[in-house]
């Protein structure tokens, strides 16, 4: 039997990149600047990280303007949806190991 932890995906599990896949997710579509503030990133760091999920195909990226000014929103692929369902399954799983090693530990 593997570990669960054996299949947490690197591109996905990294914080930042868990907290991105995660916030498009609830929003459907969010805008640079959102996940700039609420993740506390710099634009350079975010930028980073968004050309490895869109590389990863987990992501669309979108420009156009909003008025005048240029925004970038960010979505979720299928794939992405998929990844993210993926390794919240393995955390599940981790914590449900994690908590029955405790149990047992108790008795």
């Amino acid at each position: 039997m593997t570990h669960p932890a054996t299949g947490l995906d690197d591109v996905v599990h990294q914080r930042v990149r868990l907290g991105i896949l995660t916030i498009a997710h609830e929003a459907r579509r969010v805008e640079f600047g959102f996940l700039r503030t609420t993740l506390d990133l710099t634009v350079g760091n975010l930028s980073q990280h968004l050309t490895v999920l869109e590389k990863a195909g987990l992501i669309n990226i979108e420009k156009g303007y909003e008025g005048r000014r240029g925004r970038t929103w960010i979505h979720l692929t299928p794939a992405g949806k998929k990844a993210l369902r993926d390794e919240i399954s393995r955390l599940k799983e981790l914590i449900r190991q994690v908590e029955e090693t405790q149990e047992g530990d108790q008795t």
